[in-house]
């Protein structure tokens, strides 16, 4: 049976995920924290603006619960993807600061409802759920992009770890790293002769 216990780890984990988040963006530049790394422009700061969006819209319109400030629409295909990196117009802060007004927003709605809630998501093959489903579906979602933006944050300066304190902490200096990377490099080189 799911209860009010499972809701509430599957809440907190959510809640671990997206510090994380916000950690990956913390001490970098502007530019660092909205270039382009991918090939397909994902970046850390466009990351967290869709979480935002997205997580805002599972958590409110779903459930009858609509976040109070306009949301770029999935449905209209000039405002698909403005939710996947942010303009100069947009400032890390605004983003930031709405991720949190998002959080507050969608926290409300998993306070008042029960875990077996029913929602109706309109873009889904299935529409009809539970707060339990969209609770998972979040958990997914956010850990999916927590995952893109350890890479992500790595490649611009190094850091790894979930929070601004593990980051700041390496266990390892350049040259362990280094010298691991070329361990693997090689054992990958070795198991196809092709590129050897």
């Amino acid at each position: 049976m799911i209860d009010d216990s499972a809701k509430a780890y599957l809440h907190n984990y959510l809640q671990h995920l997206r510090e994380a988040m916000l950690a990956k963006v913390d001490g970098l530049s502007e530019y660092d924290a909205r270039r382009p790394l991918t090939t397909t422009g994902t970046n850390l700061l466009g990351l967290i603006k869709h979480l935002a969006t997205w997580e805002a819209r599972y958590f409110g319109e779903v459930f009858d619960r609509p976040f109070p400030e306009p949301l770029p629409r999935w449905d209209v295909e000039a405002e698909r993807l403005a939710d996947m990196w942010a303009t100069e117009h947009e400032s890390r802060t605004d983003i930031v600061d709405r991720y949190r007004r998002v959080w507050a927003h969608s926290d409300a709605t998993i306070k008042a409802l029960a875990i077996d809630a029913p929602g109706h998501v309109a873009w889904w093959p299935r529409p009809d759920v539970k707060l339990f489903g969209v609770l998972v579906h979040m958990l997914a979602e956010t850990s999916r992009h927590a995952g893109h933006a350890d890479i992500l944050r790595e490649e611009l300066d190094g850091a790894v770890g979930t929070d601004a304190e593990s980051m700041a902490l390496q266990e390892h200096d350049p040259t362990f790293w280094a010298e691991r990377r070329a361990t693997i490099e090689h054992a990958a080189r070795a198991a196809d002769p092709a590129n050897a």
